[in-house]
């Protein structure tokens, strides 16, 4: 999902994978990957939180290092 504000593409990219979508900021001098959601206060603290959609941004974030290091 590509959109030119943030909150944009978030409904559509949670529509499709709520955890597994990976917001990525395109135009500044360093590589940024985040999370696709809020800060889920609502859960914190129980326990109850998954951690997917963080790994996927550092998945995320480590491929595109590698192939921007291949460039």
């Amino acid at each position: 999902m590509l959109s030119p504000y943030h909150d944009q593409g978030h409904i559509a990219a949670k529509t499709l994978d709520f955890d597994g979508s990976v917001a990525v900021t395109l135009g500044l001098p360093v590589l940024r990957t985040s999370v696709d959601h809020g800060t889920a206060f609502d859960v914190a603290w129980q326990g109850v939180a998954s951690p997917r959609s963080m790994i996927e941004a550092i998945k995320v974030a480590a491929r595109l290092a590698r192939k921007h290091r291949k460039d």
